[in-house]
Parts: C-alpha cells; sequence; structure tokens
C-alpha cells in the first residue's frame, strides 16, 4: 500500500453575489472601495493593504529603474523600513559590502539569465533570542518575459526549522 496525498479542492458554485460583475457592480463611487481586478479575483484597495499587512512575510518591491517602490507594513518587520525609502534607488539601502551582490543579482534578473536568489542569516540580538531569516529575491517579469522589477521576501523562519512530525489540519481545532 502506498502513502500518498491527495488535495481537493472545494469550491461553491457561483451565486450572485461571489460573480466578478457583481463586485463590480456592486462597489460605492468610492474609487479607495472599487474592486480592483486581478489575474483571478478581484480586491479593493483597502483589502490589498490589509492582505499585505497580515502576510507572515516581509514584501519589498524594486521597479525595474532599482526604485524602492513598495514595502509591506506590519508589526513584526524584521529589516526595519521607512517611508523615506520608497523612490529611492535600493543600491542605496544596502551596506557598501552588500551593493556589488545586490547589483549584480538586479543585472542577472534584467538580463534574464537569473529569477531567484535566496540567502539566510542568524541573527544576534543582545538579550534577545536569535532569529533565523530567510531572504528570496525574484524576478518580476510580464507575461512576454519583460523584466518589470524585484520582489524581495523576507521570512523569519525559526519556529518553521523547529518543526517535527506533521500536524493535521484537524489536531488544532479540538
Amino acid at each position: 500500500m502506498t502513502n500518498s496525498t491527495y488535495f481537493v479542492e472545494y469550491s461553491t458554485p457561483p451565486t450572485r453575489r461571489n460573480t466578478m460583475t457583481d463586485l463590480r457592480e456592486s462597489s460605492s463611487s468610492d474609487p479607495a472601495s472599487k474592486p480592483i481586478t486581478l489575474q483571478i479575483g478581484a480586491l479593493t484597495p483597502e483589502q490589498i493593504a490589509m492582505i499585505f499587512t497580515h502576510l507572515p512575510v516581509d514584501v519589498t518591491f524594486v521597479d525595474e529603474g532599482n526604485d524602492v517602490r513598495f514595502y509591506s507594513g506590519g508589526k513584526n518587520r524584521i529589516f526595519e523600513r521607512t517611508p523615506d525609502v520608497i523612490g529611492r534607488n535600493v543600491l542605496n539601502c544596502h551596506s557598501p559590502d552588500s551593493v556589488q551582490i545586490v547589483y549584480k543579482i538586479l543585472e542577472d534578473f534584467r538580463a534574464g539569465t537569473r529569477d531567484t536568489a535566496e540567502f539566510w542569516l542568524q541573527t544576534h540580538v543582545p538579550d534577545q533570542e536569535s532569529r533565523f531569516i530567510y531572504v528570496r529575491y525574484f524576478a518580476v517579469r510580464d507575461p512576454q518575459g519583460k523584466f518589470l522589477g524585484t520582489m524581495e521576501v523576507t521570512q523569519d523562519v525559526t519556529e518553521i526549522r523547529k518543526l517535527e512530525g506533521e500536524r493535521k489540519l484537524l489536531d488544532e481545532v479540538q
């Protein structure tokens, strides 16, 4: 007997309230509450902002000209950011020791010779438990492959690294 895992997609048949047309028609005239149609689905700007705020990762987007355009907020950011970073060249946001490495990654993304880069590090803050930080960079491209920018995703994986065995979804609900 083999040990296989099966994933089942559960879906609800479309109803009048969850069709894309109805989402657009039901929105008020306030542009901030009007859903933005995405590749799959639609969300209001507030929903998008709250999703980024609640993600268990930090996200930063740097455009094709290497300027920082966005970073996710949240109370548990790993690397602090201030609004002053928006519009700044990302190379001016890194230490002199790492600028050449960041530049090489961005140039490889731009040239199409690389799509991802990753590194990890251990933080050591006095009077605090050290944390294991995982940082990934992704080239962002349009459907034709044109380079649009770079997304940085940073995550504290300290607790994830401690996981053992398995916990099924229903194990938590008791």
